[in-house]
């Protein structure tokens, strides 16, 4: 077992600060976000070295999806930063 986990869950590990409940809880939410973005690109990767890469007649620009995105967020947030 790794040092990092021998330590009481409801206790900060040894030299470290104790975060808040609200604090570790986002962290929690954040790490679980991130890990689902890493599982949706590894089923992609996995897809292409299995099928190879899609024809270039079914692929869209980058120019496309960089401007359908920028305008998702102009409307989101009602201006692009």
């Amino acid at each position: 077992m790794s040092e990092h986990t021998e330590h009481d869950q409801g206790q900060p590990a040894p030299g470290r600060e104790p975060l808040t409940a609200d604090g570790a809880q986002a962290l929690r939410a954040y790490a679980a976000r991130k890990r689902e973005q890493a599982d949706q690109v590894a089923a992609v990767l996995e897809d292409l070295a299995a099928n190879g890469l899609p024809a270039v007649e079914e692929c869209v620009p980058w120019e496309e999806l960089r401007e359908g995105k920028l305008a998702q967020l102009h409307t989101q947030r009602g201006h692009v930063a």
